[in-house]
């Protein structure tokens, strides 16, 4: 009897499942934990944190935008998870240690995509900037939320791929 064989290249994962359900997991659970956040500690809507995100391509008249602006805001934020996805995937295709190692490299991607995203996307979108640093329960948020919901996710997602598409 024939040996079944790998369904992916050398056993990585298959890229378009794998972008998409680890984009799309971080997205979700990244949305929904600002979502309840924000509204918890600040009494922000989910419309307003959506047109937020907006704000970085539209500028400040996105706040005064109705539904539309804030489903543009979360197809911006889906954007960048599955963006974010697709650079964890590409860095896997060199180094298979990201997504056999999920539980090391996932939170030290989610700090990563913290970091670009702060420190780079936000400084170079149209968001208009805060005067006040970012309080501590925010950035404990914020950097949770990265670790686990974001990097977690699309790590997990990358070693889930490449662990079943291995045989056939």
């Amino acid at each position: 009897m024939s040996e079944a064989r790998i369904v992916s290249v050398e056993g990585r994962p298959g890229a378009l499942a794998t972008i998409l359900i680890g984009g799309g997991i971080a997205g979700t659970l990244d949305g929904l934990s600002a979502c309840v956040f924000y509204h918890v500690f600040s009494s922000v809507s989910s419309g307003s944190i959506f047109r937020y995100i907006a704000s970085g391509l539209l500028g400040p008249s996105a706040f005064s935008g109705g539904r539309q602006t804030a489903l543009l805001g979360l197809a911006l934020h889906y954007t960048i998870a599955l963006g974010a996805a697709t650079v964890f995937y590409l860095a896997c295709l060199r180094v298979k240690e990201l997504y056999e190692k999920p539980w090391i490299f996932g939170p030290l991607y989610g700090l990563v995509v913290f970091c670009v995203m702060h420190f780079v996307v936000v400084p170079l979108s149209r968001v208009q900037s805060r005067n006040a640093s970012m309080p501590s329960v925010e950035l404990v948020f914020q950097l949770l939320a990265h670790t686990i919901f974001i990097g977690g996710s699309i790590a997990t997602a990358a070693w889930l791929s490449a662990r079943n598409t291995r045989r056939v």
